[in-house]
């Protein structure tokens, strides 16, 4: 499942998303208000990590602006601030939970998992595409009675891709997504992980490939032989 975390401290970004991904979220990190409501409304999410307090717009506009745009998705506030009016303004503005800082580790994950089951995009944790199956719980990606394991990366990629079989992704917009833009990674490590990724799926016997499209970028298609 996939979480955003919209935190102007890059610091606790940082920390939320390690917290987050130990518990087998895939999660993208934004540090303003701008970009936050550019992912918000790009990008189908599970749930959303939001700060008040962020440059170019803050949290109550950012939600206010994505609500207004039909987008429903489960929101929880983080925030500093923890008075009264503060909470029943996040929640007038379309928030489903307020959590203030400083928090206890499982009270955030508690909350966030509480919003990813009501969420409009939740999904099972088994997804399916052609003859491969991938475990959310497990990281594992199974063809016929053949499993592998998938690492951290390696499953983020993958859930990318079975979530959105078909659909184009730019090496670019990979990189954006899986390592996101605070990571001192290179972008050749994309095309890396693209082949740790055949490998597994050729030692499945798996019926669907990883398809490139010169110039363009990647998708999942059902093999055509």
């Amino acid at each position: 499942m996939r979480i955003l975390v919209a935190e102007d401290e890059v610091e606790i970004a940082k920390a939320l998303k390690v917290m987050l991904e130990r518990n087998r979220y895939s999660v993208d990190t934004v540090h303003n208000g701008i970009d936050a409501l550019d992912y918000i409304t790009t990008i189908a999410y599970d749930a959303i990590v939001l700060d008040i307090m962020m440059p170019g717009m803050d949290g109550f506009e950012v939600l206010a602006q994505a609500r207004a745009k039909g987008v429903t998705t489960p929101v929880l506030f983080l925030t500093a601030k923890g008075q009264l009016e503060d909470r029943v303004a996040g929640l007038n503005a379309g928030a489903d939970d307020y959590l203030p800082k400083p928090f206890a580790t499982s009270e955030l994950i508690a909350r966030v998992k509480a919003l990813t089951r009501r969420s409009d995009t939740y999904t099972p944790v088994i997804i399916s595409f052609g003859d491969i199956r991938l475990d959310c719980n497990a990281y594992e990606l199974s063809c016929g009675g053949e499993v592998v394991r998938l690492n951290n990366k390696e499953y983020q990629m993958m859930e990318l891709f079975m979530r959105h079989p078909h659909q184009l992704f730019s090496t670019e917009h990979l990189m954006e997504r899986i390592w996101d833009l605070d990571s001192e990674a290179e972008i050749d490590v994309v095309w890396t992980y693209i082949g740790f990724l055949r490998r597994k799926l050729k030692q499945l016997g798996a019926g669907v490939e990883i398809r490139t499209v010169r110039g363009a970028g990647f998708s999942l298609e059902k093999s055509l032989c």
